[in-house]
């Protein structure tokens, strides 16, 4: 009887650790302030605008105005293979953004995967507004 459960132990110990970890990416400080009248946030001016800023997070940021006019702010390094650090590129129209190595495709309005081989969401950010200024931190 000892054996049996022994052994029955050891399959279910050996199955569950094969599983395939998810990556995460790893955490870099991310410190981003532009007044909102800055040329570069432009396209942020209406609901539906996104832009692409680099030299920020782990392959640079996105950062997106949604419908209800909040803010959010997404890493650029695609979840798929994040060691190769793939920025994903804007689609237009700007609700989503797409690896152009993998294919993968993700919304901006949350980060979510919308299209394999993406499982994972972006890595987000904080995004706060103070005065006239845009802040994106983590």
């Amino acid at each position: 009887m000892f054996k049996k459960l022994f052994w029955l132990f050891l399959v279910v110990v050996l199955g569950v650790s094969c599983g395939k970890e998810n990556s995460i990416l790893p955490n870099v400080p991310v410190n981003f302030s532009l007044p909102l009248t800055d040329p570069r946030l432009s396209r942020l001016s209406t609901a539906g605008g996104a832009v692409a800023i680099s030299g920020y997070g782990l392959a640079g940021l996105i950062i997106y105005r949604r419908a209800d006019n909040a803010y959010v702010a997404f890493d650029r390094c695609s979840t798929v293979n994040p060691e190769m650090k793939n920025a994903v590129l804007l689609d237009d129209p700007t609700i989503t953004a797409t690896d152009p190595v993998s294919g993968a495709k993700y919304s901006l309005y949350d980060g979510s995967p919308v299209k394999a081989p993406a499982k994972i969401s972006l890595k987000q950010y904080s995004v706060g507004i103070a005065g006239n200024t845009l802040q994106v931190t983590n």
